[in-house]
Formats: C-alpha cells, structure tokens, sequence
C-alpha cells in the first residue's frame, strides 16, 4: 500500500517589532526540517520580501495560494513572538488543521534585548485561535532537531490524513443489512448533514450485472486469478471458483470507481451467495488491502472506521475488521479479534501460509473463505459509532499475542484491562465490530476528532497519556514507559 499524499502549508509568522535577523534564519532551518519528513510542503514565500505572515496584506496571498494548492493542513512556526491576528484570520479562511508550534528561544544577549520571544507569542496565539473558535494541534515550544518535534510533525501529518479521508467520504452499501443484525443500523441522513459523509446505496442485482460486464476482460481476470495465487494456497477452491473470485473482485473495484466510493460496507450473508455465485470474505481481504476497506454485515460505520484507521497509520500496513468475540482461556486481558475469513493475505503470521476453502451453506458450495492467524505486535483498534445523534470514536491499543488456533481469521490482541475495555464497550454507543492496524495511532485518532466533531472515547492509552505523548513524545502516564517508534 501506498502512503497516503498529504500537503501541508507551510505560513511562518513573526512580528516586525523584532528586527534580528534570527527569525529568517530559523525559517529556512525549520523548512529544511520538514521538507524531509514524508509530506508535500507549499511555501508562502512569495507573499512579501521575507516570506512571513506579518501583515494584514498578507492574509489574502497566502490563502489564495493555498487554495489554489489544496492544501490538507496549515502550519504556523512562530519564528519570533509571531502575529496572533493575522495568524487566526488565515486560519479561519482556510478551516483545515492546524499546527501551533515555535522553536525554543536561546539564551539572551548580554547588554541587549532578546532576539525572539518565542513562546510568548504562542501564549497569544493559542487565545486568539480560540476566539475563532478555530481547534488547533499544539506541539510544546522545542528546537527544530528535537525528537518531540519530527515525531509531532509525522503525526500531524497523518492527523490531516485522517480528516482529509472524512471528509471526502463515499461508501459503497452493497445490499440492506442483515435482518438480525440491528446492530449495524445507521443514520444515513445524519451522516451527511453532520460529517458530509455519502452512501451510494446498490443492489445484489447491480454486483451481478457488473460481474457480468467483467467476464469480456478475461485478461484482467486472469492477472486478478494470478495474484491470488501467489498471495494464499487455493487449496479445494478449483479454476472455476478462482474466476468467480476474480470477477466479484473486480467489479467491486469497479463500482466503487465509478461511483466515487473510497470503502464498501456489504451484506456479505447467503443472500449475496447465492447472487453471483461467490462468497465476499476473502475479496473483501484483498479489496482492504489494496487500500479499499471492506466493511462486512453492511456496517457503515464499520467502513468509517477502517477508513480512519487506514489513514491514520499513512497506510503504512492493511487494516482489517474484526469481530470482539471472547476472552483469551488462560489470559484475563485477551480478546479474540476474528472473522470469517476477511483479513488481508499479507497479515499473515510469519512461518504460515493463508489458506482459502469452499464454503458450504445449505443452498450449494460457493468459494471462500481464508483462514490464517495474523501476526502479533503492537495493534490500534477503533470502532466509529453512534446512537441518538451523539457519534463517539472508541480508541485502544494493544499487542497481538499467542492463543488458541481457531477457523477464520483471527488474532489473540491482550491489552491493559479488558473488563474496562468490555464496559466501556458494552455501555457506549458500540457493537461487536471494529477497524484494527499494525501501529500505535491512538494519538493520532484521538487528535483528528477535535477537526471532526466526533467525541474521542480513550481505552488506552488514557486521554492524559494521549496529549502527554503529543507534548513529550512516547512516555505514557497512563501504564509507565512504552519504547518509542
């Protein structure tokens, strides 16, 4: 997968009641800092002889320039005491997150006065974002080399990933939802009207046509056959049935471009089956990682959930949806996260091989389902949900760990307290479903809410030690100390 583009503009401020020439010093040096941090930085340079937003002039060039560029997030270093006012007026014409951040003052002059006064300008920035009601992400007054600010930088980063990808969300709802599933019930008006998100809903009969349409572009079918092949042992699953898997892939792919669609929530039951001859689960896998989330049951909000996972990791590995379905027998803190066999192939534990199989419902045998045991390590769940118009983000992480093998696909995820986790599980706004990913994003989730209008409902790391890693890197006061990555 490919990590997700984001742009940042880059509008560093300072005030012209201090004329050292430290201040555009300190611009270029933080530039070249974060010119080399994995985003695309657009420059306001030009606006004026220096290249700071200083002026009143100034507010119309650099956003005219940053809406021409599309920028997905604004960055505002203060190089000295910086320009509160202008800095707040640019933020509220552009209304995209916000990076608050200015590197740490040196020590005085001797005889002279001081060349920056950094931080205080902060002091006065942070109140006048305020005043516009603006939210803004804040990173603690530290030198440009200092670890806290290349890992906030990275973070915000993904931050602005994550609500770039809600807020240009479309879902493709393959089908009503289950009858027994009231749990996947949603509020489709509410989501556009609150969060701009779109469901493009169609049928069973639609997916049949557009497999239909597929079968003329046999040499695409055959390169989709191969790499399923290359990527799972096909065991029972015969030619015929790896075609069938084939063509469901591809004209799921297909509707979702021609619709617009970034993730799929499907009625993944018999019904669908018995339609197009196939079962989703290990299409919804190879779908997911290709970077298009696969939500099953048609759970919406569980497509919304993937989606912010996935671009809060950068995509830097495949999600996957999970059932929370029982505790660890011998580990008080383990959940078992499973499916039937939607994960993605390339989650496979190292050592083993996924393996796809026919499935056997009562009405005839239809390919497949995978099944592996993916691999441990460190794992960020969320669960997007809601209920009477109060929406709520569920955020915890853990680590994958050994446990009993089972059908499907699954892993043994232990983390700090489970009955807290299955309290706040049970009590909230939540079902059994939720979006995992092989990296530690909570913080990042949880930052991304303030942008979104969602609540941040914290597991662990609690929601001190979620801005305490934001403000001193990875120390966790939640739990003691957790090893940076």
């Amino acid at each position: 997968m490919k990590e997700t583009p984001v742009r940042i503009g880059f509008a560093p401020t300072r005030r012209d009641c201090f004329t050292h020439p430290e201040a555009g010093e300190m611009r270029e040096k933080i530039l070249r800092k974060i010119s080399g941090l994995g985003v695309e930085i657009v420059d306001v340079a030009g606006i004026n002889d220096e290249g700071f937003l200083m002026g009143n002039d100034d507010v119309e060039k650099a956003r005219r320039i940053f809406r021409e560029s599309e920028i997905d997030g604004l960055f505002l270093p203060h190089c000295n005491f910086g320009s509160e006012g202008i800095v707040a007026r640019l933020a509220a014409a552009l209304q995209k997150p916000v990076l608050l951040w200015g590197p740490r003052d040196g020590m005085p002059l001797p005889g002279e006065d001081r060349t920056r006064d950094t931080q205080c300008g902060l002091f006065a920035t942070g109140k006048a974002l305020r005043r516009r009601n603006l939210p803004f992400t804040y990173l603690v007054n530290t030198d440009v080399d200092d670890p806290v600010f290349e890992n906030g930088f990275r973070s915000f980063a993904a931050v602005c990933a994550v609500v770039k990808a809600f807020r240009n969300l479309r879902i493709l709802q393959v089908d009503v939802r289950p009858d027994p599933f009231w749990t996947v019930m949603y509020n489709e008006g509410e989501l556009l009207e609150r969060f701009g998100i779109q469901v493009c809903p169609i049928t069973l009969q639609d997916l049949k046509d557009r497999m239909e349409e597929m079968t003329g572009q046999q040499e695409l079918l055959r390169a989709e056959a191969d790499k399923l092949r290359a990527s799972v042992s096909c065991g029972d699953v015969g030619e015929e049935g790896l075609e069938k898997l084939a063509e469901l892939k591809t004209a799921l792919r297909s509707l979702c471009k021609s619709n617009g669609c970034g993730a799929v929530a499907i009625h993944c039951w018999g019904p669908l089956q018995k339609a197009v001859g196939a079962a989703a689960c290990t299409v919804n896998g190879l779908l997911t990682e290709e970077g298009i989330p696969v939500a099953c049951e048609t759970d919406v909000h569980g497509a919304i959930s993937s989606v912010l996972i996935q671009a809060a990791s950068r995509e830097a590995s495949s999600t996957f949806f999970a059932d929370l379905t029982i505790r660890h027998p011998q580990n008080d803190n383990a959940e078992l996260l499973w499916h039937c066999g939607n994960f993605p192939p390339s989650l496979t534990r190292p050592g083993t091989k996924c393996a796809i199989k026919c499935i056997r419902p009562g009405f005839g045998t239809f390919p497949s389902q995978t099944g592996c045991e993916i691999r441990g390590g460190d794992i960020t769940v969320c669960r997007f949900d809601g209920d009477h118009g109060d929406y709520r983000l569920f955020i915890g992480e853990g680590k994958g760990v050994d446990g009993p093998a089972t059908t499907g696909t699954y892993c043994w995820f232990e983390v700090n307290d489970w009955p807290m986790w299955e309290e706040k599980l049970v009590t909230g706004p939540y079902i059994h479903h939720c979006s995992g990913v092989h990296a530690r994003v909570a913080h990042i989730l949880y930052e991304a809410c303030k942008y979104l209008g969602i609540r941040p409902d914290p597991a662990d790391p609690c929601e001190e030690g979620l801005r305490a890693r934001w403000r001193e890197g990875w120390r966790d006061v939640c739990g003691g100390e957790r090893d940076a990555r």
